[in-house]
């Protein structure tokens, strides 16, 4: 059995893990779409204040025990959160396709859990995507949210039946295809604007949030960490202020990663209430990942969503009109998002399973 094994950043074990993750990530998904590059990782684990991140791997017992990447059978991170939310642990496993049912996965799983419990985890969350949603019947499983349906024969599914993990939520990946009617879009964002009305405007960013914004973003970062439906996930605000919100920017990039941002504030008041968010990858100009989008309850009813929606597709319209897809996940019980994404034109392609596992 190929033992894991903790890696650093710079080791040739994260290239052959990252290789194993995207063998997976594109069995999944028919594309590359999700798939990662080393500097994502690289990136991920170099600012451990905020989290505790670890890599492991699955290698290949040769002969010659030369470093090469191909040895590399599986793949698996940890992330331990240290300013908030200190009962959960974030896992994640994947096997190369050609290794699997040999057990990798659960030994993978095995020295993960190790780890968790040396922290003092009680909860594990985990996550497993599937191209498309299943219909009802004795291969599906329902969540605790009775929304939605995941396939329990999918190999990420079996690991997380396996070692007894609640399926506590089911997501929709949706993907809305590129370049848009221009005149379809304008309308979206005036109608949004003439809703919302001369108390609110639009600002958008690339890159770093101006100054200005930082606390303000700050808090709209913290309120979306448990605004979006979390089913059964036992999961509290994450603590955010200006040096996070840096965190964050660093690590995109250092991965070489885009970030676009378009908020909403409110006039009368100066403050921030709404904001959307692009992430787009360094391996690919075709695909950018629509991120967070929040509005603050009580500013809710004034087609905020909409409007900064609207405002930040056209201003990624303007910058990089080479992206053919925005792809971008919510709860399947979020109704009013999913509403508002059928509106601009997303189409369902798949989603996810989330899921727990309390640990005695």
């Amino acid at each position: 059995m190929p033992t894991p094994d903790a890696l650093d950043a710079d080791d040739w074990l994260l290239r052959g893990g990252v290789e194993a993750l995207n063998e997976s990530r594109i069995d999944t998904w028919g594309n590359t779409d999700h798939t990662q590059t080393v500097d994502d990782y690289r990136a991920w684990l170099a600012d451990q204040r905020f989290a505790a991140k670890a890599c492991l791997v699955a290698v290949r017992d040769d002969a010659d025990g030369m470093p090469d990447p191909a040895r590399v059978l599986g793949f698996a991170t940890l992330h331990l959160p240290l300013t908030d939310n200190t009962h959960t642990a974030e896992v994640d496993v994947a096997v190369r396709p050609p290794s699997r049912r040999a057990g990798i996965g659960t030994a993978l799983h095995t020295a993960v859990l190790d780890q968790v419990r040396a922290a003092g985890r009680t909860h594990v969350i985990a996550s497993t995507d599937q191209r498309v949603e299943p219909g009802p019947g004795p291969t599906s499983l329902v969540p605790a949210t009775g929304q939605g349906l995941v396939d329990r024969r999918l190999p990420g599914v079996r690991l997380a039946l396996k070692h007894h993990y609640a399926l506590e939520q089911v997501g929709r990946f949706s993907v809305l295809d590129l370049p848009l009617d221009e005149s379809a879009l304008a309308g979206f964002e005036a109608g949004a604007a003439a809703a919302a009305g001369a108390d609110y405007r639009t600002i958008s960013w690339e890159g770093s949030c101006p100054e200005r914004w930082v606390s303000e973003f700050a808090a709209l970062l913290a309120q979306m960490s448990t605004d979006a439906p979390r089913g059964g996930l036992e999961i509290e605000e994450e603590a955010w202020g200006a040096a996070r919100v840096q965190a964050m920017q660093d690590e995109l990039f250092r991965s070489r990663r885009q970030y676009r941002a378009t908020a909403a504030e409110h006039v009368p008041s100066g403050r921030l209430v709404a904001f959307t968010s692009f992430e787009c990858p360094a391996h690919t100009p075709e695909y950018v990942d629509q991120d967070d989008t929040l509005v603050l309850p009580e500013h809710r009813g004034h087609r905020l969503g909409m409007l900064v929606k609207a405002v930040n597709l056209r201003s990624l319209a303007q910058a990089r009109p080479e992206v053919r897809r925005v792809g971008t996940w919510n709860a399947e019980e979020n109704a009013h998002m999913l509403a508002i994404n059928a509106a601009l034109g997303f189409r369902a392609a798949g989603g996810s399973g989330e899921w727990q596992l309390r640990l005695g």
